[in-house]
């Protein structure tokens, strides 16, 4: 079963990657027909869409647009996936009557119910089934209450996991600024010191724009990482709150009506 799941969530995120990219190439077409004219200064810090460094549209601000959609498509796979295991709690695989108690024989039609649909288990159906187990085979309401906290603790682990591409996309985007700000100076100054008359009142001027277009690639970067980090932490506080809503219910209405002479 955890094959199945980590098929299923690598399928849907390739998915999204793949549709990420395409909406980039779809948005950098249309910015770059937008911006198209040499004096624009849109174009020179959106796309870099003048410079001299690399050749269009091969540029830093390109690259860092491509990561930017890709991360919004990971955000995109976390709410959805936090969403679906929000509208788990509300399917009432429990009794939620607070007079109820389960017993052995009770839990049998749970457990084929939570495990019924054939589909990705959810953090609850997963919880629910794992006590279910553990209560039958050891008839200890203690000892199914200790593998709840165990689970709870190995899905923090998991949902952890999720953001791993994420966190390291919030960090690659700065990076990719600061090298362009890096490759964007060095070029400026060897064209500079190409240059066959320093005296050029020009000059300073050219040298000027270039460094600036340099330093607008450090500028987009820094805002598209912190919009990917405030979208980070909205999506991880979605997913642990699914989660502690789970781990809650299960506690309510499994673990404390376990009842065995």
């Amino acid at each position: 079963m955890t094959n199945t799941n980590q098929t299923s969530t690598s399928s849907l995120r390739l998915t999204a990657a793949l549709i990420s990219v395409t909406v980039s190439a779809v948005c950098l077409l249309a910015a770059s027909y937008l911006f198209r004219d040499p004096g624009s200064l849109a174009g020179e810090i959106l796309l870099d869409r003048h410079t001299t460094a690399f050749p269009y549209p091969f540029t830093i601000q390109n690259a860092m647009w491509v990561m930017f959609f890709i991360g919004c498509g990971e955000l995109w796979v976390r709410f959805r996936e936090s969403a679906q295991q929000m509208a788990e709690v509300g399917k009432h695989y429990l009794p939620e009557d607070e007079s109820a108690m389960l017993r052995s024989q009770d839990l049998g039609p749970i457990y084929k119910n939570v495990r019924a649909d054939g589909k990705k288990p959810s953090f609850l159906q997963r919880l629910i089934g794992r006590c279910i187990l553990q209560f039958q085979s050891s008839r200890s309401v203690d000892q199914a209450n200790s593998l709840l906290n165990s689970s709870l603790e190995l899905l923090q682990h998991e949902l952890d996991m999720h953001y791993s591409m994420l966190r390291y996309l919030v960090w690659f985007i700065p990076t990719l600024g600061f090298i362009g700000t890096v490759v964007g100076i060095a070029f400026a100054l060897n064209y500079a010191a190409g240059v066959a008359d320093p005296q050029d009142p020009t000059l300073l001027a050219e040298i000027s724009k270039r460094l600036g277009v340099a330093f607008y690639t450090t500028l987009l970067a820094l805002v598209q990482s912190a919009i990917l980090v405030f979208g980070l932490h909205v999506a991880q506080d979605r997913d642990e709150l699914s989660l502690n809503r789970s781990g809650q219910y299960c506690l309510d209405n499994l673990i404390n009506r376990l009842y065995e002479k």
